[in-house]
């Protein structure tokens, strides 16, 4: 199965896809869709666009997305969530099914806590792909880290 795993953004929004048969993921590529533009439409679309070219030429199955949570700064979660709605539509627009998950079940499943930090969520996941975590950007491990919980899900179901 071909996983994309989705950490959405407005500027920035981290990918990456990988191979799993349920007990070993290899990596298929990752890395970070900038969109520096002071329009916030111009971002959504530059988010868009950079997901509907992944998801074309890597051809997932599944996407796993980060699901919408609720902070304190409400304009902040609002950001969020249209970055969330870019990202959900450029992962569907080629039929691959989206499953989302909430930050504490992929820090879970991939460093065995849900309270682990981003830089325990980067170590793991350049560990678990042969990947050198320093030069991992944070929003693709995150990415690659939501990949990688839909994949131990799936071999939890096995």
């Amino acid at each position: 199965m071909r996983i994309l795993g989705v950490d959405p953004g407005t500027r920035y929004c981290g990918y990456g896809v990988i191979d799993t048969d349920g007990r070993e993921s290899t990596i298929v590529d990752y890395g970070v869709i900038h969109s520096r533009d002071s329009c916030l439409a111009t971002r959504l679309r530059a988010i868009f666009e950079g997901l509907c070219e992944v998801v074309e030429r890597t051809r997932p199955d599944v996407a796993s997305v980060e699901g919408a949570f609720f902070g304190k700064n409400v304009r902040t979660a609002l950001k969020i969530g249209e970055g969330r709605g870019a990202a959900l539509v450029g992962a569907v627009r080629y039929g691959a099914k989206v499953v989302e998950y909430s930050p504490a079940q992929v820090k879970k499943s991939v460093v065995g806590t849900g309270r682990a930090h981003k830089e325990q969520v980067q170590k793991m996941v350049a560990m678990l792909l042969n990947l050198d975590a320093d030069s991992l950007a944070e929003d693709a491990a995150d990415a690659l880290a939501l990949a990688l919980c839909h994949a131990h899900r799936l071999s939890d179901l096995q």
